[in-house]
C-alpha cells in the first residue's frame, strides 16, 4: 500500500511538472504585443491619410465638378480607403478622416466591413462622403456610424453604362461617392460598412 501511494505521488509530480512545462512553452510561443507607435510614426500616418484624401477629392472633382460646391455648402466631408496605405497589414477594413468645414479639424477614423457588406479584401475601394448637416457630421464622428439598407451606385466609371450622377449613393444626410483605384465605381453598395474614431491617430496631434 505504501509503495502504491508513493507511486501515485510520483505520478502526480510528473504530471504537474509536465503541465507547468506546457504552460511555460505556450507562454514562450505567444506573440509579444505590438509596440506603441512613436509620435513620428503617428504623424506620418496622418500625413499619408491627408494625401489620400486630397487624391480622392481630386478624382471626384474631375469626374463631377459640382461636388466641390456641394462640399463647400455642406458641414464637412470624409475620405476613406481600403488600400494603398503603407501601414496597412491586411484584413477587412480601412482608414480615413472626416473634415469639419466650420473648424477645419480632421478627425481620423477607421472603417470596417459590417455583416453582408463590401468585401474590402477583394475590392480596392475608396470613397468620399459629403455631410449635408452639422448634426449628422457630429454624430458620425462622436458615436460612429453604420450604413444599412441596399442603396447602390449603378453607373460605371466615368458614367459608362449609366449617367455620372448615379455614382452618388443617397443615404439621407450623407452622400457617398464610391470609387476604385481606376475611378468612380459601379454597383457599389452604401450598405454594410461601419466607422469609428481611431483613438491612436487622434491623440497628441
Amino acid at each position: 500500500m505504501r509503495i502504491s501511494a508513493l507511486g501515485q505521488v510520483l505520478a502526480l509530480g510528473v504530471t504537474g511538472a509536465a503541465l507547468c512545462g506546457s504552460v511555460a512553452f505556450a507562454q514562450a510561443q505567444a506573440p509579444a504585443p505590438a509596440p506603441a507607435a512613436t509620435p513620428a510614426e503617428l504623424a506620418a500616418k496622418r500625413a499619408e491619410l491627408r494625401k489620400m484624401c486630397d487624391e480622392a477629392l481630386a478624382t471626384i472633382y474631375k469626374a463631377k465638378p459640382a461636388v466641390k460646391a456641394e462640399i463647400a455648402k455642406g458641414a464637412g466631408y470624409g475620405c476613406f480607403t481600403s488600400f494603398g496605405m503603407s501601414f496597412f497589414v491586411g484584413g477587412a477594413g480601412g482608414q480615413g478622416l472626416v473634415h469639419t468645414n466650420a473648424t477645419g479639424k480632421d478627425t481620423f477614423m477607421k472603417m470596417a466591413q459590417a455583416s453582408g457588406g463590401l468585401d474590402f479584401g477583394i475590392k480596392q475601394y475608396r470613397e468620399v462622403l459629403v455631410f449635408k448637416d452639422k448634426k449628422t457630421l457630429q454624430q458620425f464622428i462622436d458615436k460612429g456610424w453604420e450604413f444599412g439598407g441596399s442603396a447602390s451606385a449603378t453607373a460605371a466609371a466615368g458614367g459608362k453604362g449609366g449617367t455620372a450622377d448615379t455614382t452618388e449613393v443617397k443615404t439621407g444626410a450623407i452622400a457617398v461617392y464610391p470609387m476604385t483605384d481606376t475611378g468612380l465605381a459601379a454597383g457599389v453598395s452604401a450598405a454594410g460598412r461601419k466607422y469609428w474614431k481611431d483613438d491612436e491617430l487622434n491623440t497628441a496631434k
